[in-house]
């Protein structure tokens, strides 16, 4: 039996997306999320960090925005293209806002998790909504979902497309605007649960 052989195809561990932007000067001030942020600039880990505990915390912030971004039909099971949207999306908010991208991100992030939410506990068979705090490693989650489903929500087809819609998104939540998917999603999380306390 001929032995078959593999072709080991290995993805180089430097993108330009990564080149471009330095992640040690970014400055995480919420506490809570800190342990949570991966800024080692690493791709591709190709799921390295799944069945681990606690293994997204060791992804680099920038992958974990993509892989949220293959959350959609367009992107579903195609990095590089969802690589190749963020990476257009970070070089609009390097030109608008003339900050690095990854700090205007781990901002929109900060400003998008939520702290509480409302959870179900069962009295006598009775259902009653509680609130509680959200662990530190579901607030990152929840922001990066809503950040993509914000650019995402704008409409099939726009004008710029999505890299210009996740760029707006971002900069919105950075800026904590209201009128932001991820920011209007936190706000009526927590408006629920205080309704709860």
């Amino acid at each position: 039996m001929a032995e078959e052989k593999k072709d080991n195809v290995e993805f180089p561990k430097v993108f330009p997306l990564l080149q471009k932007y330095d992640p040690s000067e970014v400055k995480i001030e919420d506490k809570g999320l800190a342990r949570y942020i991966c800024l080692e600039p690493r791709l591709f880990t190709g799921g390295t960090h799944a069945n681990k505990h606690f293994g997204k915390a060791r992804v680099y912030i920038v992958e974990r925005l993509i892989n949220n971004l293959m959350r959609t039909e367009h992107y579903n099971g195609k990095k590089i293209k969802a690589y190749k949207a963020v990476e257009k999306a970070f070089d609009i908010i390097a030109n608008k806002t003339k900050k690095n991208p990854i700090q205007v991100l781990v901002d929109a992030i900060q400003n998008a998790a939520p702290k509480e939410e409302v959870t179900r506990l069962y009295f006598g068979g009775i259902s009653v909504p509680k609130s509680v705090d959200i662990s530190p490693s579901r607030r990152l989650d929840i922001a990066l979902r809503n950040i993509c489903l914000g650019a995402i929500s704008k409409g099939k087809v726009g004008k710029g497309g999505i890299e210009k819609r996740l760029a707006e998104e971002i900069m919105k939540a950075a800026r904590n605007d209201p009128s932001s998917y991820a920011i209007s999603q936190k706000e009526e999380i927590e408006r629920v649960a205080r309704s709860a306390r």
